[in-house]
């Protein structure tokens, strides 16, 4: 099918649909599902009118090239549509992606050092910051939900919830292993060492997503390990969670309160089964898109931060900035993530092609 054949088809459906609902005979349900439909096919279908508009002008536009007095007026008005005539389409197919419910989430946020010891613990922290900079910068909200640090100031895991409208959508592809390339504060001879963090982002689930029956839960609780004095001695305020069916277990103990820890833990844990139900949902579809960003596999390496060079280099794009300071201060995280929308969206394109 063309790619006209494909939007008049949508244009077709989006008539279909209003002439139905007129009708007034659908059952509750249906009329429901139909309007839902129409509604949402209603902007892509007044792009396509406009689409539609443009090809007639311009049709007419090379008529009038035959007449020599309007010949030169029609030439200017045509090379205009010319360019407006693809930037409808392209509009109109991005229009027609299938669009990802979570990407309007808010999200959660897990940090955690890889490989390389103390110094991976320290990028990790390096990495928890740039994020929660990034977060002010777009006016997000950003709770910290568990902290564990190292001995020298680092992080081993740290998970945050960031509240907004589209989170999930801008920081989705931050998934996998970043990896750092520097000389420890420890190294003598100077020599660059490699050491890496992980990076998982969660869409936020509700209630009404996930459903986990207190059945299917196993809940210890524990002494807080770390800081705390009399308190990590004395109260057993941690929380470990496990969610059973899937094995996927929470450990908790950033609060000093057993309640508060086991809502933040169950917070958590929702999200990830959440994450998991959505994976396995995609990894069942047939032909599953594996697009250039890649899959999103927190195992997968990402991206390469290299202090010696002050260079950051996005693996999946192939994109590389010598401003490493700025993007660890956030403002420049934009340019990685807008060039990996961009690449996400060319695949969808190409897939829909």
């Amino acid at each position: 099918m063309s790619l006209q054949e494909k939007f008049l088809a949508v244009a077709r459906k989006h008539a279909d649909l209003s002439a139905l609902l007129s009708t007034g005979s659908l059952p509750p349900e249906e009329f429901a599902r139909a309007a839902k439909e129409y509604a949402d096919l209603a902007p892509v279908a007044d792009a396509i009118a406009e689409w539609q508009k443009a090809l007639k002008e311009r049709a007419d536009l090379h008529l009038l090239l035959a007449d020599p007095e309007m010949k030169v007026l029609a030439a200017a008005e045509l090379e205009a549509l010319d360019r407006r005539v693809p930037e409808l389409e392209r509009a109109i197919q991005l229009a027609l992606i299938p669009k990802d419910a979570a990407d309007a989430r808010s999200a959660i946020l897990e940090v955690r050092a890889g490989t390389g010891g103390e110094e991976a613990a320290l990028f990790a922290g390096e990495l928890f910051g740039m994020y929660r900079r990034y977060a002010a910068l777009k006016n997000w909200r950003f709770e910290l939900l568990d902290l564990s640090e190292s001995d020298r100031g680092g992080l081993k895991e740290a998970a945050a919830s960031i509240s907004g409208r589209g989170v999930f959508a801008r920081l989705k592809f931050e998934s996998g292993v970043h990896r750092v390339q520097r000389v420890p504060e420890t190294e003598s001879q100077g020599r660059v060492h490699t050491s890496a963090a992980t990076v998982a982002v969660l869409p936020e689930a509700e209630d009404v997503d996930v459903r986990i029956d207190e059945k299917d839960l196993q809940v210890e609780v524990m002494r807080a390990g770390g800081a705390g004095g009399q308190h990590v001695n004395k109260t057993e305020s941690a929380v470990r969670m496990t969610h059973v069916p899937t094995g996927i277990v929470v450990k908790m103990q950033d609060e000093r309160s057993q309640i508060k820890n086991r809502a933040k833990a169950m917070k958590i844990l929702r999200a990830r089964v959440y994450e998991a139900e959505r994976e396995k949902q995609a990894s069942s579809r047939a032909g599953m898109r594996k697009s250039m960003v890649g899959s999103g596999d927190r195992s997968e390496r990402i991206r390469t931060y290299n202090f010696p060079q002050s260079r950051v280099t996005d693996h999946r794009v192939g994109l590389t900035t010598y401003s490493i300071g700025e993007v660890l201060e956030g403002p420049g995280l934009d340019a990685f993530i807008d060039a990996l929308t961009t690449a996400d969206e060319a695949a969808k394109l190409a897939a829909l092609a």
